[in-house]
């Protein structure tokens, strides 16, 4: 394993040896790398957002990272990478915090994000080991926070506001995504102008690149905000980043923004924004990913109770024609598969689904946040 001790100099500009072989992980995607200037000493105490140098030690779960361009490649131990310490909610993968051990720490998804593994699934393999060798600084010497670089706030400039479809699921993994990019397929078929977002979550390459890849004018998530993730984060704070986006994607001349939110509907930050009514009154259409006939019945009852009502189910559940006709007995709700969804099945019902009362509610929840004006 090769340390590279004279270039790795805490106060020191990063030298071009280790520029050249430095991996940036996805999560710092909106990061100039102008502004990874130099190695600054290591946080103390790590705190959500802090961009590090840490080296790869060894090699579990996540052996391969998501570059800012979206290659995924793969990691060895020795390699240097550019990460982001945040919090992790994933019941089928990691529980994790933005902590360290020292100069030690875990690498918490593919996308980047470091901190330590407070629990895991039984089945998943240890964490990937990381080394903290410093933090990264700007030109000036101050540290990098990725909460300095949102997308420019587009609010009060007239745009027209896309009306929004909002994704959820029974859990995690349960086609949420893949439910999300076959909305966005139907509608962009159709001529549909239509912007993908992933509100909650972790940061992964995969889930904004499949949702261009299916005909998105725009592609966005909580890192655009200035979030490596969202667990953790309150209601204000994921109310100030969805006003975020979907002005953004109105810059994009979105007429629809289709919007998956993370993990199940009983989950923290996707039943706290349930509760919001200002949230809830703003979203035109609900499409629901489950797992199976059950779980859609028992989400569909938790989203009943709050007055919301999908207008189908997909996800996993509808790859079955004899699930389909479960999940209809059950909750009432149509069952469309993907194909169908991607053919335009939903297309109807999201023409006449009721107009949004508008983001001018959510705007009144805003909390003090400062946002760059238009670049």
């Amino acid at each position: 394993m090769q340390d590279h001790p004279a270039q790795l100099e805490i106060g020191r500009p990063l030298a071009e040896a280790v520029r050249s072989t430095l991996r940036i992980s996805y999560a710092l995607r909106r990061v100039p790398t102008s502004h990874l200037h130099r190695l600054l000493p290591r946080p103390d105490v790590p705190q959500v957002g802090d961009v590090v140098v840490a080296r790869v030690l060894s090699l579990g779960k996540n052996m391969a990272l998501d570059l800012t361009g979206g290659r995924r490649c793969k990691l060895h131990p020795g390699d240097l990478i550019a990460g982001v310490f945040g919090n992790r909610y994933a019941t089928l993968q990691f529980e994790g915090y933005a902590r360290s051990n020292g100069d030690h720490c875990d690498l918490l998804s593919a996308g980047g994000l470091c901190g330590l593994v407070a629990s895991k699934h039984d089945t998943v393999p240890e964490p990937s080991k990381l080394r903290l060798e410093g933090a990264l600084g700007d030109a000036g010497g101050e540290p990098l926070r990725l909460q300095r670089f949102p997308v420019p706030a587009y609010a009060g400039l007239g745009l027209a506001r896309p009306r929004v479809a909002v994704v959820l699921g029974t859990s995690m993994d349960s086609g949420k995504t893949h439910t999300a990019r076959s909305v966005i397929r139907g509608l962009a078929r159709a001529g549909v102008r239509v912007g993908g977002i992933k509100l909650t979550g972790t940061a992964a390459a995969s889930d904004t690149m499949t949702l261009l890849d299916a005909g998105a004018c725009v592609a966005l998530d909580f890192v655009d905000g200035g979030l490596p993730s969202t667990y953790r984060c309150s209601v204000g704070e994921l109310l100030e980043l969805y006003r975020l986006l979907v002005d953004h994607a109105a810059a994009y001349r979105a007429e629809w923004v289709v919007i998956e939110i993370a993990d199940g509907v009983i989950q923290g930050e996707t039943a706290a924004l349930l509760d919001n009514a200002d949230f809830v009154s703003s979203v035109a259409a609900w499409v629901l990913a489950a797992n199976d006939a059950l779980g859609a019945l028992g989400a569909a009852e938790v989203l009943r109770h709050r007055g919301i009502t999908p207008l189908a189910v997909s996800g996993l559940v509808s790859r079955s024609a004899l699930a389909r006709r479960e999940v209809e007995a059950a909750t009432n709700l149509p069952c469309l598969a993907a194909p169908a969804l991607e053919a335009g099945a939903l297309n109807p019902k999201l023409r006449v689904a009721t107009a949004p009362a508008g983001l001018e509610a959510v705007d009144r929840e805003r909390p003090a946040l400062a946002t760059p004006g238009l670049a």
